[in-house]
Order: structure tokens, then C-alpha cells, then sequence
């Protein structure tokens, strides 16, 4: 460790120009060098993932299929372990080569933290993600085996208790396990699986940590409510949360031996403590406020800001720790900006930047070199080369694990200017650049404050397609007709929309799936929990129902009503009953007959989004058709155009182009999509050709792009920008991304960016012009018809069967609940009939690839 921990007024002075001539290189070059470079890997080297920011990792990195979420070393340093979405992961320091891949059995999945090694290296602990802990034994060739699961009590004796970080005792005897729904530290005892005591903690305990005598907890959740705080829902526990809904609070509770408990007040999402080699200096990373929390003699010491440059907004999200031997330099791994901080402690400095993989989540030090996990790696690529010819799925996941040498002071300034040119470090600082005065109107200004053109951005957030499905058959972009599911005679509005507005085939999804997709498409970011809970989202899977997994930068309402600007939401984050509820067509008619027969009732987890809520817009429920969402909002702009007074921003949610499988009875997936299309250019339609249309943007994007195939990315998706201004007609090959539509809407409406995400994003300025054509646009009429359903069983065939029976087994009451590569296969043949299914390079990567 002695390179880097050289004084720290030396390094500054023999780096300081060396880091400012590269990052000058390199950053202004950031941008302009990938401009129009498609997600996933680059002809010089790295690859460009889903957000925007390049990859570059350095030292030696192993590539496999999996998220990887937490590792440890083993005590002789010969082999790292793993622990991922789907269970333990092993692999050789010396050779380094991943030998094996064990699978938890029964649940499914690993829990978002959690993985040990007893001191003889004889046996590995990990947590899953429902009631067990798992112990491996570690054979004489060093092969794991799963040896016992250690089942753990759920809260109050109900559901899973969602086992985390977990420890060893000094002794060896008693595992101390963190209970996250539970709220509690479980005491296991080795010889028997047994429970010997369970200790309340803050709400979601996070990682444990034996310092010294002591036992240490992170209460990611923080404090117990109390009487007369402000709360919110978190798997079953009143949570505090501020005035946005966001959970505010973190803390850690500390067991000392003499029977005392102290809670300690530290940042939001306090996640991976580590502890000085005397026990005597505690560290946690605040995951949700970019810093680290520094506990001393039962006190918070001390808390410093761990972020490439101080100016930046929230976003660098420090989540994981390590320590070095010799307990003088932390290392600090930040989602964020796919980097790992190096740390002086004393005095406590960032003393540069280690470029890591997309998303670290994990580290691990043996003095030597450097371990990072990296949970998201290099984005979605784990099909082969023959297969990257024919299509990609969001689902493809490629983890990554660095072994890096410790750098020297030389490299690791080349380092800190590798970081902040590919975390787009000045793209983001830019973004707070004054406003200047006398500034023309403009579609999108340049800096925030100044005039656009537009006083009202309208977001229509729809569900789960990607760009090959549905603009795979257009000519003039980058599809692939083969993939295309839903074409011109499925959504003739939204080819009519692309084509006499403009086609974006460079587009993308940030994330994965609905959890994700939504805080992407709202926030701009995600949480530590968003992105390392894939192996089973038992806490919960949200759609705006959970506190924890709001980032601290607030939602985009937020934002704007912040700014004294005006907003309405129809239906984003509701979950809706119909009242009664006899299904697609039977609504459908009642609408069309205008019975009045249905009503619906709505519950909105976020206090201040309902209190902004159409109380009439039905939010997700797969059985109201698009049409009345749009029905609802048109009858809301009649109104508006009457006063004068369409809100600034407003949100339309329209999800049918989820679709529900194959069922009897049940509309087809291309009545569903067909139902969707027309709400959408209805809705479109009625904005064109209301008073407001010379001053408004309407911009119309999926939540994410799980549920099918593209040639391009998984991540690559539709997205449609409407307007008077947009370059009619034009096809444009910028990189852009679900962020870039949020930083694109924050800039007309003259809002800053609410974090790191949003800012780096491009602005989507290629998309207009400067001349306004007032034409407005006309919808077209379905031409499949919406109540058109799949026949009764008796009519199907065989094989129609099969796939009607897979359908009866999903879920579709509630978001994401069905498995996606089964609801993949499904659409497939709904779509394609007996064309076989592309099996080879659309399903989830499963646990095969051992070496």
C-alpha cells in the first residue's frame, strides 16, 4: 500500500498536472467520441452501456452471466467467492478462472448482500433471498457442495424474513444474521441451525460487523418511527420518510458486550460497514447520500462526501467497502460512477478514482490487489458472437470481477482522468452553468433558465416493448423485420408518429424490468437496492409502494412542483381495482355502451403523487382498456383548454402494450398492443389539435424493454418526441436514453437535473428545429379489432394449448409477476405462430457456463 498512501500534499502537487492535461484529453472527447456509438461494445476498446457512461476497466477482468452482488476472500487468498442473483460463485486468484457456479436451491436467488468464510476455510455462508442462509463446504480440490440451509424465521412467523449481511462470532459458534423484513439481528447457532436470540435493530439491517467486543449493524431503512413522524410503507414496516415520500433517515446500532445498544444517526442507506484492524474505527457507505460515515468511540467522528468532484449533484452512490491490511487506506466502490474511490484516512481524503465496471457492488483487498464486483459489468452481452448477429435481450446479464494491482500515484491519477472522462464527470458539471439573459426562445436551451418554446411537456410512459418489435419493419432505421412483432397493421399510430414526426433508432432503456424501469423513467437513477436485488425482490418489487427504493434526489414531480411549476399524473404508479371487474371486453363494452356500470378504485403508495392524480385515470390493471385512460385525459384537456390551464408537466400512463398472454377469453396480445396504439394517437390527436399544441412536447417512452428481442441492444427501445418544432420526418441517430428525455424536459421547463444520471444524459436536441410546422396529427383507426380474443380451448391446437396453459401460470394482477422469458415465448407465438423460437439468444442466461 505504500504507492498511494504517500502524503497527501505530495501526491497533489506531482499529479495535479498530469491528471489536468489528461482529463482535458479526454473529457471534452467523451461525448463527441460516441455521439452516435450503439450500447454494447466499441472498436476502441470498453463499452458504451445503457446510461451513457463508457466502461473501461482496468487490471484483469472475468467476464461471466450473472449479477454479482457480494464476495468474500478466503483466508488463504487462493479463492474468491461470490455471491450473485442466482447463488455462490467460485473463483481461482492464481489462475484466475471461475471454476464453479452453484445454484441456491429451492428459492432461487441470493438476497441483495450477504456472504462469509469461516477462518478455516472450510465452509462459505451466503443468505438467499427468502428465509435461508446457505452453507456450502469447500472440498479438498476447493469445489463447493451445499452442505445444509439454516432456515430463518419470517416477521411475526409470516413470508420471508430476507436474510443480508451476516458474520461469524470470534469463536466460530454463532452466526449473526441480519433479518431485513424482520427488523431484527438472528443469533444462529452452528452446531444446531438453530435461533438462540433475536435483537431489534433500525428498520432493514444491512450488514453486520464484529468490531472487537462489539457487534455492529447498518440499519439501511434507519430509525424506528415514532409517534407523530411522517411515514410510508416498507415491506410491512412504517417507515420515515420526508415530504416526497422518500425515506430520511439512516442509521447504525451498535450491540456493545456490556449489554449496551446505542443507534447512531448516519446517512440514508447505510449498506457495507468495515472496521479498522483494532476494531476501533468503524466505516459505513451511505449508499443514498454519497458519503461515508466514520464511528468512533460510539460517536460519528466524522463524514466525508465521496464523489469525483465535489460540485456534483447525488449520484455517485457509495455502496460497498474494503479496507487495506495495514488499516490506512479505504477503498470505496460507487455505482454511480463505476469507480471505486481510494481513500487516505489520515487525514481522511479521496486520493483518486480506480475505473471499475458498470455498477460495483462489492470489494474485497488483500494488500496486493484490488477486487471489485461488478453487479451490471458490461451491460446486457452474454450471447455469443454468432448469436449478437440475430438479437439481444435485456435479461443477457454480463457481471464482471477485477482483480487490479494497487496503482502508484502516476497511475492512479491516469486512472482519476479515465473515471471522469467515462462517468461524463464535465458533461454534468456543465449542466450548472449560469443562465444568461436575453436568450431568443428556443425548443431546448442550453443552459437551465433559459426560455424554450414550450411552456407544457406531456410524458406518456407505456410498458415493456423494444425497438426491433415495433419499428423492426421501417426501412429507413436500424431494424430488424425478423424481430418485429407489432408492426404497421398492429400500430399504425405509432409508425404514422415515427414517420411524420421523427424515428429514433439509437434509443434506450436505462434498466431492466418495471422496478427498475419505472424509478428510471421518474427519477432518473436508482438505488442500491434497485440494482442488487434481482436474485429475488422480496422486500419489494416496486411501483411506487416502497420508501427505500426512492432515490434521495427526489422524483421528477418533485422537481417541478419545487420550481412552483404545475402537474398532473394519469395513472403513473397506481395500482387500480375495477369495481366490478368482469374483465377486458366486458369493460371495453361498458365504456363503449357508456353503461357506467364500472368504477375503479385507486391506491398510490406516494402521498404527494395521489394529492396530484387524476382521481378518475385507472393506473396498472391489465383488464381496463387504454381507451379509457385516454377517454379520462381527453376529457381533462377539454377542460383545460376551457381555463387555460394545462399543467406544465403531465404524465399519461398507458401500459396495455404489456399485453396478458394467451388465454381464452382473453384479448390477444395484438388487440392489447392495438388498444394501446389508438389511446396513444388519441391522445396525441387531441394535444395537436387543442389551443396548446404551438407550446407543448409530448414525449412517449417504455418503462423498460424486457419482454422481447432486439438486434442492437436488450436495452434499445421506442421512443417518440412530438411536437410542433420536431424535424419532421427525420431519422436520428443520436445516442439518447430514457435520461436524456428526462434532462430534455428539465431543460424546457427550466428545472436543473435532479442527479448525476440526468445530467451526464445527452440533451435530445438533434430531435428539433427551429421553425415550428403547426400541422397537426390525425389518429388512425385500429386495425385490429380490441375486443378480438383467443378462441375457447376447444378450438385451439396442441400446441396453442401449451401455451395457453404456460399463460394460466403468470400473474398479471400484479407488475412484473409473471416470469418474463415464459411471457417472451408466449408472444413469440402469438406474433409467429410455429416460426421457431429464438431460445438460443432470448431466454435468461442460466448457471452452465462453469469452467
Amino acid at each position: 500500500m505504500g504507492p498511494i498512501t504517500s502524503p497527501i500534499g505530495s501526491f497533489m502537487k506531482r499529479s495535479a498536472l498530469l491528471l489536468l492535461t489528461v482529463s482535458l484529453l479526454l473529457s471534452g472527447a467523451g461525448y463527441l467520441s460516441s455521439r452516435f456509438l450503439p450500447v454494447g461494445p466499441t472498436d476502441r476498446g470498453g463499452f458504451v452501456v445503457a446510461t451513457g457512461q463508457t466502461i473501461r476497466s482496468v487490471g484483469e477482468v472475468l467476464t461471466y452471466s450473472g449479477r454479482p452482488v457480494d464476495m468474500a476472500l478466503s483466508p488463504d487468498g487462493k479463492t474468491l467467492y461470490l455471491k450473485d442473483d442466482k447463488g455462490f460463485v467460485r473463483i481461482d486468484t492464481d489462475t484466475w478462472k471461475l471454476r464453479q457456479r452453484l445454484a441456491f436451491p429451492g428459492e432461487g436467488g441470493g438476497s441483495l448482500h450477504g456472504i462469509t468464510v469461516r477462518p478455516d476455510g472450510k465452509r462459505v455462508f451466503a443468505s438467499g433471498a427468502g428465509n435461508t442462509v446457505w452453507e456450502a463446504a469447500v472440498a479438498a480440490d476447493g469445489s463447493l457442495s451445499i452442505s445444509r440451509g439454516i432456515s430463518l424465521p419470517g416477521p411475526e412467523g409470516k413470508g420471508a424474513s430476507y436474510p443480508t449481511g451476516l458474520t461469524l462470532s470470534g469463536d466460530g459458534k454463532t452466526l449473526p444474521v441480519c433479518l431485513s423484513r424482520n427488523n431484527t439481528l438472528a443469533m444462529v447457532d452452528l452446531a444446531t441451525g438453530n435461533v438462540t436470540e433475536t435483537r431489534p435493530t433500525g428498520v432493514a439491517p444491512f450488514d453486520v460487523l464484529q468490531a472487537g467486543a462489539d457487534l455492529v449493524v447498518s440499519d439501511w431503512g434507519g430509525r424506528r418511527a415514532k409517534e407523530g413522524d411522517r411515514t410510508a410503507d416498507s415491506a410491512g414496516t412504517p417507515t420515515v420518510v420526508d415530504e416526497r415520500g422518500v425515506a430520511s433517515t439512516g442509521t447504525v446500532t451498535q450491540f456493545s458486550a456490556d449489554g449496551t445498544v446505542r443507534t447512531l444517526s448516519v446517512g440514508r442507506h447505510p449498506s457495507d460497514l468495515v472496521a479498522t484492524p483494532d476494531g476501533k474505527t468503524l466505516f459505513v457507505a451511505n449508499a443514498n447520500d454519497d458519503t461515508v460515515s466514520v464511528i468512533e468511540n460510539g460517536t460519528v467522528r466524522e463524514t466525508l462526501v465521496v464523489k469525483p468532484d465535489p460540485k456534483l449533484p447525488f449520484g455517485s452512490m457509495p455502496n460497498a467497502l474494503a479496507l487495506s491490511p495495514d488499516g490506512k487506506t479505504l477503498f470505496v466502490a460507487c455505482g454511480g460512477n463505476n469507480a471505486v474511490a481510494v481513500v487516505s484516512l489520515r487525514p481522511m481524503r479521496v486520493l483518486g478514482w480506480i475505473p471499475a465496471g458498470w455498477y460495483p457492488g462489492a470489494l474485497a483487498t488483500d494488500g496486493k490487489y484490488l477486487y471489485i464486483a461488478n453487479i451490471k459489468g458490461n451491460g446486457s452481452r452474454t450471447a455469443t458472437e454468432k448469436t449478437a448477429k440475430e438479437g439481444w435481450n435485456v435479461y443477457q446479464y454480463q457481471g464482471t470481477v477485477q482483480r487490479v494491482a494497487l496503482p502508484d500515484t502516476a497511475t492512479l491519477a491516469k486512472y482519476t482522468a479515465r473515471v471522469r472522462a467515462d462517468a461524463r464527470v464535465p458533461e454534468v458539471l456543465r449542466t450548472a452553468e449560469r443562465q444568461r439573459s436575453g436568450k431568443a426562445p428556443v425548443p431546448v436551451p442550453e443552459r437551465v433558465g433559459e426560455p424554450s418554446v414550450f411552456k407544457h411537456v406531456v410524458y406518456v410512459i407505456k410498458e415493456n416493448r423494444t425497438y426491433d418489435q415495433v419499428f423492426g419493419d421501417l426501412k429507413q432505421g436500424n431494424g430488424d423485420p425478423n424481430l418485429c412483432l407489432y408492426g404497421r397493421e398492429v400500430t399504425p399510430n405509432h409508425h404514422a408518429l415515427a414517420e411524420q414526426f421523427v424515428l429514433l433508432d439509437n434509443f434506450y432503456c436505462n434498466g431492466v424490468l418495471s422496478a427498475d424501469g419505472h424509478s428510471w423513467a421518474t427519477e432518473g437513477h436508482v438505488t442500491d437496492h434497485l440494482e442488487k436485488a434481482f436474485g429475488g425482490f422480496t422486500r419489494s418489487y416496486t411501483f411506487g409502494d416502497d420508501p427505500l427504493t426512492y432515490s434521495s434526489s427526489g422524483l421528477l414531480w418533485d422537481n417541478v412542483l419545487a420550481r412552483g411549476l404545475s402537474f398532473r399524473n394519469y395513472g403513473e404508479m397506481d395500482y387500480t381495482d375495477a369495481v366490478p371487474d368482469p374483465g377486458f371486453v366486458a369493460i371495453l363494452k361498458d365504456r363503449n355502451e357508456k353503461t357506467g356500470k364500472i368504477t375503479f378504485k385507486h391506491k398510490i403508495g406516494i402521498d404527494r403523487l395521489a394529492r396530484y392524480s387524476s382521481p378518475d385515470c385507472p393506473g396498472w390493471n391489465m383488464n381496463i382498456p387504454d381507451q379509457i385512460r385516454a377517454d379520462i385525459f381527453l376529457r381533462d384537456l377539454k377542460e383545460f383548454e376551457r381555463n387555460g390551464n394545462l399543467p406544465n408537466l403531465t404524465i399519461v400512463y398507458l401500459p396495455n402494450d404489456h399485453t396478458s398472454g394467451v388465454a381464452p377469453g382473453v384479448p390477444t396480445p395484438r388487440a392489447l398492443m392495438a388498444d394501446n396504439d389508438l389511446a396513444l394517437g388519441r391522445v396525441v390527436e387531441g394535444l395537436a389539435k387543442s389551443r396548446f399544441w404551438p407550446q407543448t412536447c409530448i414525449f412517449v417512452v417504455e418503462d423498460d424493454p424486457q419482454a422481447g428481442f432486439d438486434h442492437v441492444d436488450g436495452h434499445r427501445s421506442p421512443c417518440l418526441v412530438v411536437s410542433p418544432y420536431t424535424r419532421r420526418g427525420a431519422v436520428v441517430k443520436e445516442f439518447y436514453n430514457q435520461t436524456s428525455v428526462l434532462h430534455t424536459m428539465e431543460r424546457i421547463l427550466g428545472v436543473p437535473p435532479m442527479n448525476q444520471m440526468d445530467a451526464l444524459a445527452p440533451l435530445m436536441t438533434a430531435c428539433f428545429t427551429g421553425k415550428p410546422d403547426l400541422r397537426p396529427f390525425t389518429a388512425l383507426p385500429n386495425r385490429v379489432p380490441l375486443d378480438e380474443v383467443t378462441p375457447a380451448r376447444s378450438a385451439m391446437t396442441p400446441r396453442m394449448r401449451r401455451f395457453a396453459d404456460l399463460t394460466a401460470w403468470q400473474n398479471f394482477r400484479e407488475v412484473d409477476a409473471i416470469d418474463e422469458d415464459a411471457m417472451n415465448r408466449i408472444l413469440w407465438f402469438a406474433a409467429k405462430g410455429d416460426r421457431p423460437y429464438p431460445a438460443h439468444f432470448a431466454a435468461r442466461a442460466r448457471p452452465d457456463d462453469e469452467d
